[in-house]
C-alpha cells in the first residue's frame, strides 16, 4: 500500500498562493488515482480535486474552480495543488489521497485507500 506525506503548508494572506505537494512511496504511483480533500475545525473531510493515474482526466470541487490546480508528476511519485486566490474559507487541514484500480473519477473519501498525515493551510483576512 502506497505511503503518503503532504507538505506546503502554510500562513497566507487572503488573495496569496501556496503550492501542496504529496509524495508517495511504496506502491506503484503511476497505477493510482490521486486526490485532495479539506477538513475544517468541526466540518466533514471535504473533496477538493482528483486526478486520474495519467494525469488527462481531472475532477474540482465547484468552490476551488478556476482557483486551483491539481497535477501530478509520475516519474518524481508526487501530486501537488496549486492554491491561488485563497480566501479564509480555504483555510483546513489539507489531506492526500490515493485510490488504486480506479476507471472513474470519484469525489466520495470512502472510495480512497491510502491517505497522508495531513498539512495545515490558514488562510488570514
Amino acid at each position: 500500500q502506497v505511503q503518503l506525506v503532504e507538505s506546503g503548508g502554510g500562513l497566507v494572506q487572503a488573495g496569496g498562493s501556496l503550492r501542496l505537494s504529496c509524495a508517495a512511496s511504496g506502491g506503484s504511483f503511476g497505477s493510482y488515482n490521486m486526490g485532495w480533500f479539506r477538513q475544517a475545525p468541526g466540518k466533514e473531510r471535504d473533496f477538493v480535486a482528483h486526478i486520474s493515474w495519467s494525469g488527462r482526466n481531472i475532477l474540482y470541487t465547484d468552490a476551488v474552480k478556476g482557483r486551483f490546480t491539481i497535477s501530478r508528476d509520475n516519474a518524481k511519485s508526487t501530486v501537488h495543488l496549486q492554491m491561488n486566490s485563497l480566501t479564509p474559507e480555504d483555510t483546513a487541514v489539507y489531506y492526500c489521497a490515493a485510490r488504486s484500480n480506479a476507471l472513474v473519477l470519484s469525489r466520495r473519501s470512502t472510495d480512497f485507500g491510502s491517505w497522508g498525515q495531513g498539512t495545515q493551510v490558514t488562510v488570514s483576512s
